[in-house]
């Protein structure tokens, strides 16, 4: 029987030196590469993966021996095998910032449960004034010249709080720069009439929009304002205006409260003519979020649940609800150099990829980090971007290697996990940020599932057309 393995990679255009190899053609001793073989959950195929390149393929359990001892197959990968640590080295190490996560205002007009911006902070923080933040993107702008490759416009995402409590700055920036970046609002909804909706659709501004479940008992648990009032009523019809909007998403961020009803929620916003949305776990960055987290196993058995639904829904409709965090999972393993969100890697992309501004233009190595103030690294309006972004702070961050922590260390999909979250593991841990977050069991189930997918072909069904535009497949072994 054939048995085929696939690496999918961008084309790389740099040469190869090749390396010098004794004829020992085994795997796990002297000059052998090391792969590791995980169970996926399948009945059929096992997985092994070389965890320094981020290599896999998947054999069928019965020529499992076949493949490990096999000096064709060997060989084959060590031919390749610096053309795919020179691929994950420019991936992890590389990148240069293309994006940021600017919040114009600490203020919230919710007390979400889980949200990692302290309470004091939502209450009575501060808000940027318009000249200051057209101040901020000047600055942006000049120093995205430096790193963005021309014809390529960086991102600035307007986060929070809510950073539509400061609607006149957001807007008076987004007029100003609209050719400059491409430009993204995260919001609760509440605030988008339809005056802010007709702006954001003629600025060609993505929209990401936050609910938590399928109707307002689950998704106003853990989402009212600050007299306890819940607005899912409002924000549905919101999603009603937004839903053929090309940068529209909605994120459902899942907890105790919600994660029952995932399934539910994928229907809900797939009838609704959702066409991307996030099913994120919650991070538990501040101590109250940790009051609603989820069983790591539980939660896991919740979401697989709830993205079988979503490839019923296509199999059903023939209209795909890509679940994009899920999505940025299979990307990461088939392909990952065109993984879309830079979570779920070591290091993640914080102080690296992108970096967070807060309202008084604090930098920080991601918004996750804008509660937690010693890791500030400096001011926008201050200091000058490239140095802070080597601070010490920053640069613990941008520099935390699985390689560096127990077990992750030793763990065969490092490169699929990425042990995340920094800020999350640095509060949860005693200020110990080289340990895991949160969820390493339910990580563990993610991809293992993303596998079980390629095993039966079904990955594509949960990727976005044209995803693999400009790939190549670079390696092919047959036995």
């Amino acid at each position: 029987m054939a048995v085929a393995v696939f690496f999918y990679g961008r084309c790389l255009s740099a040469r190869v030196k090749a390396k010098f190899y004794m004829k020992n053609n085994y795997i796990n001793t002297g000059y052998g590469p090391n792969f590791l073989v995980i169970d996926i959950g399948h009945k059929d195929f096992t997985a092994i993966i070389n965890p320094k390149t981020a290599f896999w393929t998947l054999a069928r359990k019965d020529h499992l021996g076949q493949i490990i001892s096999d000096g064709k197959f060997i060989s084959s990968f060590k031919k390749k095998e610096d053309e795919f640590i020179k691929e994950m080295e420019t991936l992890r190490f590389g990148l240069k910032p293309s994006a940021v996560y600017f919040n114009p205002t600490d203020r919230c007009n919710f007390n979400c449960t889980y949200c990692y911006i302290p309470e004091k902070m939502r209450k009575h923080g501060a808000n940027m004034s318009p000249e200051k933040l057209i101040e901020g993107l000047s600055i942006l702008k000049k120093y995205f010249k430096t790193t963005v490759p021309k014809g390529r416009n960086p991102q600035i995402i307007f986060h929070g709080a809510e950073p539509l409590t400061n609607k006149e700055a957001v807007f008076a920036g987004i007029e100003k720069f609209s050719g400059d970046f491409d430009f993204g609002i995260q919001t609760n909804a509440t605030l988008l009439d339809d005056e802010a909706i007709d702006f954001v659709l003629k600025h060609k501004v993505g929209i990401g929009i936050s609910i938590d479940g399928p109707d307002a008992r689950t998704a106003d648990k853990l989402r009212r304002d600050w007299k306890g009032e819940g607005y899912f009523s409002q924000i549905v019809k919101v999603i009603d205006r937004l839903k053929d909007h090309p940068g529209f998403n909605v994120i459902c961020t899942i907890t105790t409260e919600n994660m029952s009803r995932l399934s539910e929620t994928v229907d809900f916003f797939h009838e609704s003519g959702v066409k991307v949305c996030m099913l994120n776990i919650i991070r538990c960055t501040q101590e109250k979020s940790r009051t609603v987290k989820p069983d790591d196993a539980e939660a896991a058995k919740h979401y697989i649940k709830a993205l079988e639904r979503s490839w019923e829904l296509y199999n059903k409709t023939g209209r795909k609800i890509i679940v994009a965090n899920f999505a940025n999972i299979i990307l990461g393993i088939v392909a990952p150099s065109a993984r879309r969100l830079m979570c779920d890697i070591s290091p993640c992309g914080g102080g690296r990829c992108f970096f967070a501004v807060a309202a008084n233009g604090d930098m920080f190595p991601c918004s996750e980090f804008v509660g937690v103030k010693e890791f500030k690294g400096g001011n926008i309006f201050k200091d000058k971007i490239p140095k802070v972004l080597e601070t010490e702070v920053f640069r613990k961050v941008s520099e935390r290697q699985t390689e560096q922590m127990d077990p992750c260390m030793n763990c065969a999909i490092q490169h699929f996990c990425g042990a995340p979250c920094p800020a999350e593991a640095y509060t949860m841990n005693n200020k110990d940020i080289t340990n895991r977050g949160a969820f390493c069991e339910f990580y563990e189930e993610q991809v293992r599932y993303a596998f079980r997918l390629i095993a039966e072909e079904r990955e594509q069904d949960f990727l976005w057309k044209g995803w693999d535009k400009g790939m190549k497949q670079n390696f092919e072994y047959m036995a």
